[in-house]
């Protein structure tokens, strides 16, 4: 079957669903309230822009992780809505031009899944073999040393008192993880990957997708120490960062992997127009391009090398340059800054006060690199990680302030619910919120709004070649996009200082198309003595 270039070109923006919209009024988001809010996505003048989005679990599910423990694959969980209400949304989706991807859990179920409950049952049971179980050491101890994602869980493995045997759960003890070497469950899941493909979605984003394959032998981890009191990303961080310079890990990234990816992209080949993006998390760039294949496994990865930078021009050049170098041939780089998971911009990257400022300059870095931009919603506001008091915690892995509700307006419930939120509402939305900022011409709404009409009307932008400028100064991030028509230099000044270099040959000039800085005259500028204000990105059209 043919396969388009929308993920190529187009820019993609992530839903959680618990926190977008609530239709009902019972305080959660719901598929209903994202199908009401798609205008504010795409379809008329006043829309952001994007062409596609990736909606987070809304499966029936226990809620142990928010979704991220399945418990079934082809149904929708009450509390988000039912089937019909996501035909619904698909269908509107698709009437206005968006692509639906949808996420993909295949490394764990809950443990309220029928299969394992069947699973844990007994030694003998049909789908015994389906999860990872394993005999204690002679002391009764864990199989081995492999630790949980979660640092509050500790070990990945759990004693089941009815059989007598450890199963593995990489994450929460209410997430067994399947046996991928089991051909009965690589059958099991290309039938749900078939489910949602015959309903129409357009792809998957597939979860911790460098985890599925693990040492058949469940050889001990090499050990490693970090930081105790790490919680959440930096944790994670830290584990990566301190295995990747030594003996690979026997609980990831296992070689098999990348047989089970290619099953995936043959299954999902079958259907016309349709993609696959995984979450691979992995600091190891070269380790990262190898889910690529040879364009036979992802069509995508996630590049978290890359969102871990800290605000430094030199560490993103370095970064980007790496990643295009890697890249397979025929293959296309993807780039975020932020999910569900992770820290939002402003509050990550803030240095007493001008977090927002950063935002605007990383949201024109996002939106005009080489390569498929994911966007998370509220990043357009200017969303900050909303203040959660230690009695409304409800995540184990501290990741609730980046998982506030949605800021629509300034009413009390910001727009998101009539009820009581399942997360509190950050103050802040009382100024920041989309219906003020839809009719602010200096807005971060209205900044996005160009930068993503810029892209779409610049063949550049979409699918031009990269090029550092070398002629950057310290703290500056520049780089052209070029195809043979066109050409635009791209401008970050990451320091609070103004700079002034030299971007092309003396007497040269261009036309200043668009600047993070409201306030700066669009028109002819000189490039000899390009400008650039603290905190500002600049985008110069050079032909």
């Amino acid at each position: 079957m043919a396969v388009g270039d929308w993920w190529r070109y187009g820019v993609i923006y992530q839903i959680y669903p618990r926190s977008f919209a609530d239709a009902d009024g019972n305080g959660i988001g719901d598929l209903d309230g994202i199908t009401e809010h798609l205008d504010h996505l795409a379809g008329h003048a006043d829309s952001l822009g994007v062409d596609a989005i990736w909606l987070s679990p809304f499966y029936k599910s226990p809620m142990a992780d928010y979704g991220y423990d399945v418990a079934d694959y082809r149904d929708v969980d009450p509390m988000f809505g039912t089937l019909g209400q996501f035909d619904t949304l698909l269908a509107e989706a698709h009437r206005r031009g968006l692509k639906v991807i949808v996420d993909f859990v295949p490394n764990h179920t809950s443990d309220q899944h029928e299969w394992f409950i069947e699973s844990r049952s007994s030694r003998d049971n049909p789908k015994r073999d389906w999860y990872v179980w394993a005999d204690p050491k002679p002391d009764g101890s864990p199989p081995n040393n492999w630790r949980s994602s979660f640092a509050e869980v500790g070990s990945a493995w759990t004693m089941d008192e009815t059989t007598g045997q450890y199963y593995l759960h990489s994450f929460m003890r209410e997430q067994p993880d399947l046996n991928w070497w089991n051909p009965e469950v690589r059958d099991a899941m290309d039938d749900v990957l078939r489910f949602w493909l015959d309903r129409g979605v357009d792809g998957f984003r597939i979860d911790v997708a460098h985890r599925m394959a693990k040492d058949p032998e469940l050889a001990d981890n090499p050990l490693i120490e970090v930081d105790a009191e790490l919680r959440g990303s930096d944790r994670r961080e830290a584990l990566l960062a301190a295995s990747n310079g030594g003996e690979d890990l026997r609980d990831q990234d296992w070689p098999e992997v990348h047989e089970i990816l290619r099953r995936f992209r043959r299954t999902i080949s079958e259907y016309d127009d349709r993609m696959a993006v995984g979450e691979v998390y992995l600091l190891d760039m070269p380790k990262l391009v190898s889910y690529y294949g040879r364009g036979d496994e992802l069509d995508l990865c996630h590049n978290f090398v890359f969102l871990h930078q800290p605000w430094k021009a030199d560490a993103f050049r370095a970064v980007v340059e790496e990643f295009e170098g890697l890249l397979p041939e025929g293959t296309w780089p993807d780039y975020f800054l932020n999910n569900h998971d992770h820290s939002r911009v402003v509050t990550r990257y803030d240095d007493g006060g001008n977090g927002r400022a950063r935002a605007r300059v990383a949201a024109m870095m996002l939106l005009t690199l080489r390569g498929t931009p994911f966007l998370y919603q509220g990043e357009e506001l200017g969303m900050r990680d909303g203040p959660v008091p230690p009695d409304r915690i409800v995540d184990v892995d501290g990741r609730d302030p980046e998982r506030t509700p949605m800021h629509w307006d300034a009413s009390p419930g910001a727009g998101f619910t009539t009820g009581e939120p399942w997360l509190p509402i950050d103050p802040e939305h009382e100024r920041v919120n989309a219906a003020a900022q839809r009719g602010d011409a200096t807005s971060m709404l209205s900044l996005y709004r160009r930068l993503l009409q810029l892209r779409r009307g610049s063949p550049a932008l979409r699918q031009g070649a990269y090029a550092s400028l070398t002629s950057a100064p310290d703290g500056v991030f520049a780089y052209l996009r070029t195809t043979s028509d066109e050409q635009l230099l791209v401008a970050l000044n990451m320091t609070s200082d103004p700079v002034r270099f030299a971007a092309t040959p003396q007497g040269a000039g261009g036309q200043l198309e668009l600047s993070t800085d409201p306030g700066r005259h669009i028109g002819q500028v000189p490039l000899a003595a390009l400008d650039l204000g603290p905190d500002e990105g600049v985008i110069v059209r050079l032909r």
